[in-house]
């Protein structure tokens, strides 16, 4: 695991000497990859590493080239077929120097140009410089587990990292905010690919790859995508116990695969199904305890601990728990420098405590991220079953009555919300159900200026509609899942557990978005998935004969922090002073009267905006670090792993 960085330069840059730049592009994400630093710089190509040493600790070392010289390569991520891999090149003729999945991805581009990627099982970005055809190659995983940036700057450099801090440590990137993609914030919780918060900066989308050739021409192109009903054939019916058998075989693979490590690795373990079952499968193929690691919380609302403490003495694991106090609530500047843009989602904070405890015993760690995607975990998808009803009264009478009558009550109404959303069709009342401030409520939040620099629907609601455009005809489950999964997973899931572990040099592997386990899940019949209002049923059936009962048949509770208490009791003073200020009035974004709105009603208990008020702190706090320079949580230089911080008790 490893941060990259780079750029090719089509005229030698006026500012700076490009090795001083790569430099710094590589030390800024140092909290990537502790163990190393690699830069090669040779004739307007400049590409480097930070890295974490995990697979073949003395001979991974990047950049590394071929055999001639011709191609080169800076990765980030885990190859989990790299053996198998090797074995094929090798019967075509490649003569391999070391053992590392590296060199595997070097080779396979050598023997299969840009169809390399569709031969890799895993987690990656990278980047090839192949010097005989003068271009750059960038890749990304298929689901996105690993982040990429890149712009191309007016004077046809095109600069790269694996986080947004390496491309603003270049002469030629700037920082001007892009309003679509503050408004895609604020929708969504985050910024969705491939929208950055930076004008002029893009990120890579999931499953796809990039080929640049100086000069300024640049190539996108997909090469996979989740294979729902439009994408891929269906399986083919049978009984379902042969479901069951097969989805445990895959289940099996996917976490078997991933223990492959030359460095102590454990897992992360919430108490739920997705974890337990990651936990379950590894104390299958180790021969000592599973290292665990859990986050708990005072508030019992909120505190998963009961159930990880069943799992993990079921499973027999070694396990580690701290409890979270609102004195960590002091971290929200390290996330905002962590997260590079705007980022809402305040489970962020209990993923950071526990990626901290983690890496106190082992440097990977497994988890049970994508199953709730996958399978059909989440309750919104109960929620949107449930309301599908008013899909069958006309469209006339659902904007005409329901929506009319929603918009003449006034903020706060009991039941105005609920009226808005059920009056729209299935993609925008889906679209609605999981924004941040719906379009009901930016009529209020937004400044009029702010509203015409958007002129119209933002490009963050309008990539939604696209993905909802693609599975139009599949079932309405299936189609939900795939926009999940191609917005929701990579913006802020995968991008959590990515930035927060990260951040403490910890490598974190998600079994349950193998892509091959994905590809036949996928395709299943809907109705394997939630049967009912039970989501994950086939899941369920498939490891009830190892995971305890207990797990298997609790409620559904999210991975979250009691922000709304703290928002009221120890964050009450910080979080009133911060959206009160005068910078977040000049940014022009929000009318104060309708923020001091929410403080109100969320002080006197009168409606929960927890959510709302934390998006807006977290917007105000990048916008200080990164525009304004006014605040950092930025970790020391030359420190290796941060302490604990204060409040959380073993």
């Amino acid at each position: 695991m490893c941060g990259i960085a780079g750029f090719i330069e089509t005229n030698r840059m006026r500012e700076d000497d490009p090795a001083r730049v790569l430099d710094r592009m590589c030390r800024v994400i140092r909290h990537r990859g502790p163990d190393d630093q690699g830069t090669l710089v040779e004739g307007g190509v400049a590409l480097g590493m930070r890295r974490l040493s995990i697979i073949d600790l003395a001979g991974g070392s990047q950049p590394m080239s071929g055999c001639d010289d011709a191609v080169t390569i800076v990765f980030n991520g885990e190859i989990y077929n790299h053996r198998e891999l090797q074995r094929e090149l090798e019967a075509r003729g490649h003569r391999f120097r070391t053992r590392s999945d590296t060199e595997a991805i070097l080779h396979a581009y050598e023997e299969y140009g840009a169809e390399c990627v569709e031969h890799l099982r895993g987690m990656f970005t990278f980047a090839i410089w192949d010097a005989r055809e003068r271009k750059l190659f960038l890749a990304r995983d298929r689901v996105g587990k690993k982040p990429l940036y890149y712009a191309l700057t007016t004077r046809g450099t095109l600069v790269f990292g694996s986080e947004l801090k390496s491309l603003l440590e270049h002469p030629e990137t700037g920082r001007e905010v892009n309003p679509q993609a503050v408004d895609a914030y604020l929708t969504f919780g985050y910024v969705p690919d491939p929208l950055c918060i930076l004008q002029g900066i893009n990120k890579l989308p999931p499953g796809h790859h990039l080929t640049y050739h100086p000069g300024g021409r640049v190539a996108l192109t997909q090469y996979w995508d989740f294979p729902f009903e439009t994408h891929g054939e269906p399986v083919p019916p049978r009984p379902e116990e042969e479901y069951v058998e097969e989805l445990r075989a895959l289940l099996d693979e996917a976490v078997r695969v991933r223990l492959m490590s030359d460095v102590p690795l454990g897992a992360f373990l919430s108490g739920g199904v997705d974890s337990s079952v990651v936990v379950g499968l590894m104390a299958r193929h180790t021969g000592r305890p599973v290292k665990t690691f859990s986050i708990g919380f005072h508030e019992d609302s909120y505190n998963e601990l009961k159930y990880a403490r069943v799992a993990a003495k079921h499973f027999a694991t070694e396990h580690h728990e701290f409890i979270v106090t609102p004195d960590i609530c002091h971290v929200a500047d390290e996330l905002a420098w962590h997260f590079d843009e705007p980022f809402a989602d305040s489970s962020a904070v209990p993923t950071y405590m526990v990626s901290k405890l983690a890496r106190e015993h082992v440097t990977v760690a497994l988890t049970g991220d994508g199953g709730d995607e996958l399978f059909a975990g989440y309750t919104r998808y109960a929620v949107e079953r449930r309301r599908q009803a008013f899909t069958r009264l006309p469209r006339a009478v659902r904007r005409n009555v329901l929506g009319a009558v929603s918009r003449r009550l006034p903020h706060g109404a009991w039941g105005r919300n609920y009226l808005h959303n059920v009056s729209l069709d299935p993609a925008e009342r889906f679209l609605d159900s999981v924004s941040v401030f719906t379009a009901l409520n930016k009529l209020s939040l937004y400044t009029g200026d702010f509203s015409r620099q958007l002129n119209g629907e933002g490009l963050g609601a309008a990539r939604f509609r696209f993905y909802a455009g693609r599975v139009r005809d599949a079932d309405p489950l299936d189609a939900l899942l795939y926009l999940d999964s191609k917005t929701y997973l990579p913006g802020d899931i995968l991008t959590k557990v990515d930035r927060m572990s990260m951040a403490v040099s910890l490598e974190a592997r998600a079994p349950l978005l193998d892509h091959k386990l994905i590809e036949y899940v996928t395709r299943l019949p809907a109705s394997l998935k939630m049967r009912g209002l039970e989501g994950k049923y086939i899941f369920k059936r498939a490891v009830a004969d190892f995971v305890p009962a207990e797990i298997l048949q609790r409620p559904k509770q999210g991975f979250g922090v009691p922000v709304d208490r703290w928002i009221n009791e120890q964050l009450r003073g910080r979080i009133r002073e911060t959206l009160t200020e005068s910078s977040v009035r000049q940014r022009g974004y929000v009318e104060a009267r309708y923020v001091n709105e929410l403080l109100d009603e969320h002080e006197r208990g009168r409606r929960d905006h927890s959510t709302r008020l934390w998006s807006l702190f977290m917007l105000e706090l990048w916008h200080r670090v990164f525009i304004d320079g006014r605040g950092s949580g930025r970790p020391q230089e030359g420190v290796e792993r941060e302490e604990l911080p204060a409040g959380m008790c073993r």
